[in-house]
């Protein structure tokens, strides 16, 4: 929502709008593009010359500003459905999709794009570090967006991404997610069907060729050719690791070789992320080989292992986990770069099927490679914590509050060691703040 209101901005519309809980990076962003805040889903902040409401997927029929709306007849609308009116049209859209790495690969192939001259436009769900905002329109004719497999609004419960009507569109992996919308991994599959019907046949999916959920999606029915991707030799697209936590590997496509990645990523992961950027940008006719070295030059999105800095010998990352996917892949790649080095994880279950228990069996064994995890159980978390830090192979704590989480690792902390913040929301400052406790 705070790319759409920058795209919106840029369009030349004055914009304001509420959140519930207002944080960086994105509260920043929209500061410095004088987009007004307001904290709260207050009726009052919507003005009365207001020409359209664009409502997000966190609101719900029962919320004051909702009700305003549907009470006084404003026009109302989604942001996807918003995007697809306003910005799309004469656009060859190129949408990424993927129960994991959508932000990540959005904004590497929307990097690779502009590295080839191409001046895209793109609407990423975070803020690549190379653009310094979240979203733009560009001049070109490509236009990059994450696509979420999420519900669009309390009154199109279909997925965002249907909206996009993309001509390529990346499969990046699927697992189950989202419990509070979907029974089980097969009404995910159903809605990346509907995706995959509406890619046309002169378009490309790009696809991870590893992952088995997706293999049953396009065995629903495909019209579209497909390109492969992963480490297997055989598919379109794959990678050979030259180095093994993912900072350098060699790229081949149909077997010959494109060129080198050196890059700052790290993780087998990120190596999948940014083949598939590699793939869709050749799909609309960049020459790869061109700009694959280019990649050197990419910086991560913000809150994706982000460095944020170092006090008495310890780094602190923050990283927006949601899911224990994500969560060992990203420990996986940072074991591999750091050795032996203690790994300190500092948790918070804020997603919605976090806080569900949804994955609450699946935690403890994403953890394997961190050697100590503060893990944050809120009281209004609606299951055990204790039964997580039990099961660990670290030593491990759960606390109440995030005061008491940065005294505990200000008290934990050892030269060397790299502290790990994992959530998917704010954490009330907790990394920053942590890193301000050990400098003091």
């Amino acid at each position: 929502m705070g790319g759409v209101a920058a795209l919106a901005r840029e369009l030349g519309h004055a914009v304001d709008g509420s959140d519930q809980n207002v944080y960086p990076p994105m509260s920043t962003q929209l500061e410095q593009l004088g987009i007004t805040l307001t904290q709260g889903y207050d009726p009052k902040h919507i003005a009365a010359d207001t020409d359209i409401v664009v409502v997000g997927n966190a609101l719900s029929r029962g919320n004051a500003a909702v009700e305003y709306v549907l009470d006084r007849q404003l026009n109302y609308t989604s942001g996807a459905e918003w995007l697809r009116e306003n910005v799309l049209p004469g656009r060859s859209t190129l949408a990424v999709a993927g129960t994991h790495g959508k932000t990540t690969t959005t904004s590497i192939l929307a990097f690779l794009l502009d590295a080839a001259g191409r001046d895209p436009g793109f609407l990423v769900g975070g803020v690549p570090e190379n653009f310094g905002v979240s979203a733009r329109l560009g001049t070109g004719r490509e236009f990059v967006v994450e696509a979420d497999e999420y519900d669009t609004a309390f009154f199109d419960k279909r997925s965002k991404f249907v909206h996009y009507r993309p001509t390529v569109a990346i499969l990046n992996n699927l697992e189950y997610d989202h419990a509070d919308i979907f029974p089980d991994l097969a009404a995910i599959q159903r809605q990346f069907h509907h995706l995959v019907r509406i890619v046309p046949g002169n378009g490309r999916l790009i696809v991870n060729g590893e992952d088995a959920a997706l293999k049953e999606v396009l065995a629903m029915g495909c019209w579209t050719p497909v390109e492969r991707f992963g480490f297997d030799a055989g598919f379109e697209w794959s990678a050979e690791l030259v180095r093994e936590d993912g900072s350098e590997f060699h790229v081949r496509h149909r077997g010959v070789a494109v060129g080198k990645v050196q890059w700052g990523m790290v993780g087998r992961h990120n190596v999948l992320n940014g083949l598939a950027a590699l793939a869709a940008a050749h799909a609309v006719g960049v020459d790869v080989a061109a700009v694959i070295a280019k990649l050197g030059d990419f910086v991560s999105v913000k809150r994706r292992l982000e460095n944020l800095g170092g006090a008495r010998g310890v780094t602190v990352y923050d990283d927006f986990a949601h899911h224990p996917t994500a969560i060992r892949t990203t420990l996986q790649g940072l074991r591999a770069r750091v050795g032996a080095a203690r790994i300190v994880v500092a948790m918070e279950p804020r997603s919605n099927s976090m806080r569900l228990g949804a994955h609450a069996d699946e935690i403890a064994p994403a953890l394997v490679d961190a050697d100590v995890v503060v893990f944050l159980q809120r009281p209004e978390l609606a299951w055990d914590a204790g039964k997580v830090v039990a099961a660990l192979r670290a030593q491990g704590e759960a606390v109440a509050d995030v005061d008491s989480l940065v005294a505990r690792l200000a008290q934990l902390a050892q030269a060397g060691d790299h502290i790990v913040f994992m959530s998917n929301g704010g954490f009330e400052g907790a990394p920053r703040r942590t890193l301000a406790a050990l400098a003091g």
